[in-house]
């Protein structure tokens, strides 16, 4: 649009210039001594009926007859392309978006991450084109993402390279691959990165298993672009954050244990071993299937660790598990942690509150997926600190991938 509105600029400069110059209208011919607004009217009209119910030009200077001229031509030419590129907008819009794609950013996947991405981003900037793309979209969720963060939602594969093409990624800014499919999702980085080399630590993508992400952590491809797992940050964020005011707070060691050790509650042991090992005493996990996850971490993590550990298999639900471990460690007083971290919202909140009320001075975590106003308002009507993996998550996001 920039340019068509510096093209309408320049012929009322012509046709002002011609009027003032001395050149009049076959059917105007008194146009040379009228008011500015009638002449402006004029050439307006130009735009609209190109001129014919005002004549030819006629008289003054041959240049500025040349002036007037280009603007009976360009005025009509000008509309006539602005009607074209509207109803070609409105006959296939994400097609001309699409062509005219310049220092954006392109999203594969449309789920949750997706969302806390473009929460942040909107945020920090607010008119960057955005282009999401993703073998299906819910209806509801490709609404939201039109309408309430301004993105244009594609159906496609970034493994296919027409749709690549389309997508001008050697002029985006940044590529974030967020689907649910790690294999798919590094098959197509190393097609985007074919595509577009110049995407190198721009390229940004989610793994959903740790064991998997640490892995190709080694290879090439793993040094051109940014692998991520969501818990992974979101448990840096939580130890940082949460685990170390509750350390500052107390007097001595103290005890943390862990309910649930899938990526979250891994997440949350690795950043302990390697920033907090100083404030532990004891460390307890709970987990239904604890002592294989334990031998998976222990493969790939391999750190040392001066405090003692527990590891009990069983579910946090039965009281049974609870027994077991208050028989391992004293868990009264302030320097106990619980964390209750398993995929369940409505167990953790449900465990932390009877938690909370058998040992009342320790400090209790209770974890929910999404931000959750009821996890909220129970924590703080008794004293329980709720958080949610989407809310730790874009905390940790860099600033960087905004821009």
């Amino acid at each position: 649009m920039g340019w068509r509105w510096l093209a309408v600029a320049l012929i009322f400069v012509f046709g002002l210039t011609a009027f003032a110059s001395g050149v009049a209208l076959t059917e105007r011919p008194d146009v040379t001594t009228a008011p500015l607004l009638e002449r402006i009217y004029y050439i307006l009209g130009l735009f609209v009926v190109g001129g014919l119910d005002l004549g030819m030009p006629t008289g003054g200077p041959v240049w500025a007859q040349g002036l007037l001229w280009i603007a009976f031509f360009g005025a009509p030419l000008l509309t006539a392309s602005a009607v074209v590129e509207a109803v070609l907008r409105v006959l296939n819009p994400q097609q001309w978006v699409l062509r005219h794609l310049n220092d954006h950013i392109v999203i594969f996947g449309s789920g949750e991450l997706t969302i806390s991405y473009l929460r942040l981003l909107r945020r920090k900037n607010s008119k960057c084109q955005v282009v999401v793309v993703d073998s299906e979209f819910e209806s509801i969720r490709e609404q939201e993402l039109q309408q309430k963060y301004g993105a244009v939602t594609v159906v496609g594969d970034l493994t296919l390279g027409f749709l690549r093409n389309q997508l001008k990624l050697s002029r985006a800014k940044r590529v974030l691959l967020l689907g649910r499919n790690d294999f798919h999702a590094f098959e197509a980085a190393t097609r985007v990165l074919e595509t577009a080399p110049n995407l190198k630590f721009r390229l940004i993508v989610h793994c959903h298993n740790l064991r998997f992400m640490r892995t190709l952590l080694q290879t090439s491809l793993g040094r051109h672009c940014i692998i991520f797992n969501r818990y992974n940050m979101a448990g840096m964020a939580f130890v940082r954050r949460s685990l170390r005011r509750h350390f500052t707070s107390t007097q001595g060691l103290d005890t943390v244990v862990i309910a649930g050790f899938g990526r979250f509650g891994q997440s949350v042991v690795e950043q302990l071993r390697q920033s907090q090992a100083q404030e532990l005493a004891h460390v307890v996990i709970i987990d239904q299937d604890a002592e294989r996850r334990m031998l998976v971490v222990e493969e790939q993590q391999q750190l040392q660790s001066n405090y003692e550990r527990s590891v009990l298999r069983g579910d946090i639900s039965n009281p049974e598990v609870w027994r077991r471990v208050a028989a391992k460690v004293d868990l009264e007083g302030a320097n106990t942690a619980f964390i209750l971290g398993t995929g369940s919202g409505r167990d953790n909140i449900r465990t932390a509150l009877w938690l909370k009320q058998k040992y009342p001075t320790s400090e209790v975590f209770a974890r929910s997926n999404t931000d959750s106003k009821f996890a909220t308002s129970v924590g703080a009507e008794k004293n329980i600190s709720a958080f949610s993996i989407n809310g730790l998550l874009e905390d940790m996001i860099p600033l960087r991938w905004t821009r």
